[in-house]
């Protein structure tokens, strides 16, 4: 009953450490608190490099003020007239549509003129130009933009949580630019936290009506669309429909940018070429071309996973061609609670493998099952633009196999310390019962067999300060061969009661069964390990050694074997001594006792040839002591009894 009660109780413990664990970041998978966001950014940085990039659309073109053009043509901001040229360059060219990544925000310098004739060729239609949405608290007295709402439908299912930024002002180009071009977008695109661009919008809402970015404005110019829907799913996620393509945005109508590659990708044509009539039509006929500016003080950049220097007018080349190829990233709409449950589930398999297969078998598992999880999202994402992450699984597999293999690693210590114990308190058990056995047989022998057991103790801790004896008697060897002292003469239950007990002095036949006791006792340990299937136990090694050679003598003159010096092992060569220290100081109803200084003069004269010397001298050391525990344990004997003389 106890050991199933042990069992359930680790199991407990080690579903509890492997649950756990992928319980804690399940749940930050769906609350994704901030640090948390930034660890799965990186890893969604990571999943598109190794996912690859494709190829951007050949429809759109990047026409680049750079610094050729400015060298030629004056320094920045240009003309308004020279300005002019270039738009009227790129229509004649063939462009379908021309989107500025520039504002002109106040008139030009120098000859006003040059704006109306800016104004003019932007009435020729197909140019979109751009402006910028501000958040903070409105100007006062900036004049008012003429902007282009975008034509869509909201459709909301009670969300409490507006689906778009909320601009309180913008910034934008002269308002007789602005109405002369029919179509402009903003060019906001903010990094996240970490400083990476990874999500541009493309709508937003400002005094109450919806607009477009400078992408979505281009695209829509290009592609005749007059209308588009938005169904927003959740605070999360939503969907803007345009024809012939749906394209999933974030709760904050942000469209995460599947990047072509790193710095200029798209093809680049210099301004200075297509004022100067060097670019052939055929590389801008039907495109979508985008002006903006590279050249170094002019230039906006920003970081994107897969380079640190992008520039802005590719940004916005980037989504018109997202737009365009339509092959979108986009997250799962319950991201946080796949993720989670995924975490949940690879906490539970981790569990139950090392349970039930190990820890090793655990971790090639677990191993195996993160390396397929992030092949299959960098699968997902290459070939399906679906991103799932993999840190929540990997950091509930990772947490949760390190702990439950702690729990492992607890269960099968505990268990050892169990084993351990029970196994101490069976030896204990079995020392006892034969301890026991020889009090049966002769109480004075049961007595004699305990007091060896302090004596013994002594002896040793003073022989481990020897070089040759310390790496030997360890304090754990010391206990076993103090606990295990009171057997060396286990092997007299074996003697006849006639002998054992025979007050007087015995014939050499009796002496020779007396001295058969060593066998005696060896032959009952050997018996108890082969009935108990025991094979190279210390312990028994350990009492098999004090039981048979503790009457071998230092010149090899005493038995059972009749070896000799370093042949004798240690146990036996300290149990001899304490052996007879106890007999000739210990006093009997059948013989006298000797004082413990000439207990001690007759064991040291047996230096050499009775006893090991190292050990004789260890003795020495702790004589007082064997004084001490021999005089507490002396008999008392009943009044008008008193030992032989």
């Amino acid at each position: 009953m106890r050991s199933r009660s042990i069992a359930a109780r680790n199991r407990r413990l080690l579903f509890i450490s492997g649950f756990g664990p992928a319980l804690i970041v399940a749940a930050l998978a769906v609350s994704r608190p901030l640090s948390v966001v930034r660890l799965d950014n990186a890893v969604y940085d990571q999943t598109l490099r190794w996912a690859g990039t494709r190829s951007p659309a050949d429809s759109v073109v990047i026409v680049d003020v750079d610094e050729r053009s400015l060298s030629k043509y004056g320094q920045w901001p240009w003309r308004r007239d020279v300005i002019a040229r270039l738009v009227s360059r790129l229509r004649t060219d063939g462009a379908s549509v021309v989107a500025l990544d520039m504002i002109f925000a106040e008139r030009d310098r120098g000859d006003q003129n040059t704006d109306e004739a800016l104004a003019a060729t932007l009435k020729g239609g197909r140019v979109v130009l751009g402006y910028g949405l501000t958040f903070d608290a409105p100007s006062e007295g900036r004049p008012p933009c003429a902007l282009h709402p975008f034509p869509v439908v909201v459709v909301d299912t009670d969300s409490e949580t507006a689906p778009f930024f909320r601009a309180t002002d913008a910034v934008c180009s002269l308002p007789h630019l602005a109405s002369a071009a029919g179509a402009s977008g903003f060019l906001n695109a903010a990094p996240d936290r970490d400083g990476i661009l990874r999500r541009v919008p493309v709508l937003a809402e400002f005094d109450g009506r919806i607009y477009p970015s400078l992408a979505l404005a281009a695209f829509s110019a290009s592609q005749g669309v007059r209308d588009a829907v938005v169904e927003v799913s959740t605070v999360n996620s939503s969907w803007l429909s345009l024809p012939g393509r749906h394209v999933p945005l974030d709760g904050k109508a942000n469209l995460l940018a599947r990047f072509r590659g790193s710095k200029r990708t798209f093809p680049y044509v210099s301004a200075a070429d297509v004022l100067d009539g060097r670019v052939g039509a055929a590389r801008l006929r039907g495109k979508i071309v985008l002006v903006g500016t590279t050249a170094l003080g002019t230039r906006e950049v920003v970081a994107t996973p897969l380079d640190t220097l992008f520039v802005g007018v590719e940004v916005q080349a980037t989504v018109v061609d997202n737009l365009l190829q339509a092959d979108f990233i986009r997250r799962p709409q319950d991201q946080g609670a796949l993720e989670g449950a995924v975490t949940l589930l690879a906490g539970v398999v981790v569990t139950l493998l090392i349970a039930s297969r190990g820890v090793m078998v655990g971790a090639a598992v677990a191993a195996g099952g993160l390396i397929a999880f992030w092949f299959g999202a960098v699968w997902l994402l290459a070939s399906r633009g679906v991103f799932v992450s993999a840190l929540f699984p990997t950091l509930g597999w990772t947490a949760s196999f390190a702990m439950v293999s702690l729990a492992s690693f607890i269960v099968e210590r505990r268990r050892a310390t169990t084993a351990g114990t029970e196994r101490t308190a069976a030896r204990t058990l079995m020392i006892q019962a034969m301890l026991s056995l020889t009090e049966v047989r002769d109480a004075e022998t049961g007595r004699h067999s305990r007091r060896t057991q302090h004596y013994t103790k002594l002896l040793a801790e003073a022989l481990s300060n020897h070089p040759r004896f310390r790496e030997y008697l360890t304090p754990e060897r010391i206990e076993m061969l103090a606990g295990l002292a009171p057997l060396h003469d286990i092997g007299k239950v074996g003697v006849p009661d006639s002998v054992l007990n025979k007050p007087g002095a015995l014939t050499p036949d009796e002496l020779a069964e007396m001295r058969r006791h060593p066998v005696y006792g060896r032959d009952v340990i050997l018996k108890a390990e082969q009935n108990a299937l025991v094979r190279d136990d210390e312990v028994l090694s350990l009492a098999k050694a004090i039981v048979y050679t503790h009457h071998e003598r230092w010149d090899g003159t005493g038995y059972p074997e009749g070896i000799k010096g370093e042949a004798i092992p240690i146990p036996g060569r300290i149990v001899a001594l304490v052996d007879v220290y106890d007999a000739v100081t210990t006093r009997t109803l059948y013989k006298p006792s000797m004082s413990h200084e000439k207990a001690l003069a007759f064991i040291v004269s047996g230096k050499g040839s009775h006893f090991d010397p190292d050990v004789i001298e260890a003795f020495a050391r702790v004589e007082s002591a064997f004084k001490a525990a021999s005089d507490e344990a002396q008999p008392e004997y009943p009044t008008g009894l008193s030992p032989a003389v």
